[in-house]
């Protein structure tokens, strides 16, 4: 395809106009447009010879004409949290990927704050901007009016949060991560399992300390006091201090593959060897996880297919308004690695 480039006013190249591809095609502007947005009430023979002046022009419509002709963005909103933890990153690169492979922009919205309140004035800037439908990266409880009033508005898919009566969510079982994640600590041999949780108004959080604390309990085993951090491999660190000074502590899941960085650090320091004395497991198998020293035992996220399936489900919902919300799971894998080892009593 060549494109032919034009002369404004001035002597300037300007690109191909849809006037210029009626006037090529023998057509009205109108006639143009009906065949770009797709319109079934054109005669093949009229849009085969549109779509040949377009290809010979090199026209291409620019996102406002389009939206104009066809009453669609093809835009989806994303709300993202302010946070720069590797999660949140990876899940938001997924959904922008498997956005753009379905021919759909990305606009990204911050809410300031965990606040529902937040969440709903992030929702409604998308709204502003005429996306088709929002993603909520929010792993937090979502059902509120404010959220549920713009979801019923808008299609919505929650990742990893709470549904409302209007929204999806395609989200991980982090009560089979807790779970997974201390059954392999205890099937090591260890007494107990310690956790170094992460920030209780994330269901993340709170999700895997249920699974771990459920476990315990099947085994009959004691349950530690529980730790939180902030999922900063500095408040890893820090427990990491803590945790070395208890001898009894020979095994310790950790909410995060970054936390879990911090607490093996403070560990070394300490002269706390893992995992011939401490045993650590973190979640989320990042990048990092494998090359770490010990590589760090794991349980993966598999954070590319939740976003696809997210914009899939998304994608679904603004096709088809009707169609009744959903939820999807998505399994959790332990990757074993060399900082988990059999109690040494």
């Amino acid at each position: 395809m060549t494109s032919t480039r034009r002369l404004d006013a001035s002597g300037r190249t300007r690109a191909p106009s849809m006037a210029d591809v009626a006037n090529h095609a023998g057509v009205s502007a109108q006639t143009v447009s009906r065949v770009l947005s797709d319109h079934p009430n054109v005669q093949s023979a009229t849009r085969e010879r549109v779509l040949r002046s377009v290809d010979a022009l090199g026209y291409r419509m620019n996102s406002a004409a389009r939206a104009l002709s066809s009453g669609r963005t093809r835009t989806i909103g994303v709300v993202v949290l302010p946070t720069a933890d590797y999660s949140g990153s990876a899940v938001t690169h997924g959904v922008e990927s498997a956005a753009r492979r379905a021919g759909y922009a990305v606009s990204i919205s911050t809410a300031s704050s965990l606040d529902p309140a937040a969440i709903a004035a992030a929702m409604t800037r998308l709204e502003e901007q005429s996306v088709e439908g929002i993603v909520l990266v929010v792993p937090v409880p979502t059902g509120t009016d404010a959220v549920e009033t713009i979801a019923k508005r808008i299609p919505t898919v929650t990742i990893d949060g709470s549904r409302t009566d209007s929204s999806e969510v395609v989200a991980i079982d982090q009560f089979e991560v807790g779970r997974i994640a201390t059954e392999h600590l205890l099937e090591l041999g260890h007494p107990t399992v310690w956790h170094l949780a992460g920030p209780d108004e994330w269901l993340d959080s709170t999700g895997r300390a249920a699974g771990w604390r459920a476990a315990l309990d099947a085994a009959g085993r004691e349950i530690p006091p529980l730790l939180h951090g902030d999922w900063s491999p500095e408040s890893g660190y820090q427990a990491g201090l803590l945790l070395g000074r208890i001898p009894e502590a020979s095994a310790v899941f950790v909410a995060s593959d970054e936390m879990a960085f911090g607490a093996i650090r403070a560990l070394h320091e300490l002269g706390r060897r893992v995992p011939e004395d401490v045993s650590v497991v973190g979640v989320d198998d990042i990048a990092l996880a494998a090359y770490c020293s010990p590589a760090l035992t794991t349980v993966a996220q598999p954070f590319g297919e939740i976003a696809a399936l997210a914009v899939e489900h998304l994608l679904r919902r603004i096709d088809d308004p009707s169609t009744p919300p959903a939820s999807t799971e998505v399994a959790a894998t332990l990757i074993t690695r060399a900082s988990t080892a059999r109690f040494a009593g």
